[in-house]
């Protein structure tokens, strides 16, 4: 399927790895034009070489904190008037409540729910002026059903999708979507990482809690960057135009719910 973005402008948001990195591959492949950004320059520009080799794609790399006002700055100055945008950033560490103050609070708020939107407010109108647009916040499963050590990711990111669910039926009626897609265990370094600070707090070896959730996921595995991007891609399609104010979500079937 052409997914008719051949030539739009990407600007994709912490894509030096992970899940991010698997969205700009998928965007590049069908021919969009990338900005992409991170704060490790290494590992950024390796990325963006990796990608033009593998598409042909043109590719540029920002170095930036896209949780900062100067972040955010240096990424629209690259990329002004982007056609897609990626919202995506590193979710909060994982805890226990008791040990958050409100500067914690403060940096999970700015990352995941502040930050976006500002991203959102800067690009919006053009997209509504060119009559095509597509947002994709990459936001977290744990909207639809909530982890309780990843309680500062848990109200962030619900704080962006009840804004994203009056924004996306505001500019809708001009070719202008805004979607959340939710993913669930992927084979990540933030996937890691909880297990690992899991296994820590309940003393238990981190390769059984692992295997453990492995275990609990319908599909039998854990997801991978590649798949994720590629959803990705076709929400930024023009065939997904119909398709607005909706939280995808993406876990094998972890998630138990009829809805």
């Amino acid at each position: 399927m052409d997914l008719g973005i051949a030539g739009k402008k990407a600007l994709v948001c912490a894509a030096s790895k992970g899940l991010g990195k698997g969205c700009a591959l998928a965007l590049a492949r069908e021919g969009a034009v990338l900005t992409i950004l991170a704060r490790g320059r290494e590992v950024l520009e390796a990325t963006a070489e990796e990608i033009r080799n593998a598409t042909g794609a043109r590719v540029t790399a920002i170095v930036a904190d896209v949780t900062t006002p100067e972040g955010r700055a240096a990424a629209l100055a690259a990329c002004s008037e982007p056609d897609i945008l990626v919202n995506n950033a590193g979710g909060p560490p994982p805890g226990d409540f008791r040990d958050w103050g409100e500067r914690e609070w403060q940096t999970a708020v700015n990352a995941n729910m502040i930050s976006p939107i500002m991203l959102i407010k800067a690009t919006i109108d053009g997209m509504i002026g060119r009559r095509f647009g597509r947002v994709v916040n990459i936001t977290s499963g744990a909207v639809k059903a909530p982890i309780a050590m990843l309680g500062l990711s848990n109200g962030a990111r619900a704080g962006l999708t009840g804004f994203i669910a009056g924004l996306s039926r505001q500019v809708a009626k001009h070719n202008v979507t805004i979607n959340n897609l939710l993913p669930g265990a992927f084979e990540t370094d933030r996937l890691r990482a909880t297990f690992a600070a899991a296994a820590k707090s309940a003393g238990r070896d981190v390769n059984e809690l692992h295997e453990e959730r492995r275990r609990q996921i319908p599909a039998n595995r854990f997801g991978s960057a590649g798949e994720f991007g590629a959803f990705c891609a076709f929400m930024c399609s023009d065939q997904a135009g119909f398709l607005t104010g909706q939280n995808i979500l993406l876990d094998g079937g972890a998630y138990p719910g009829t809805l």
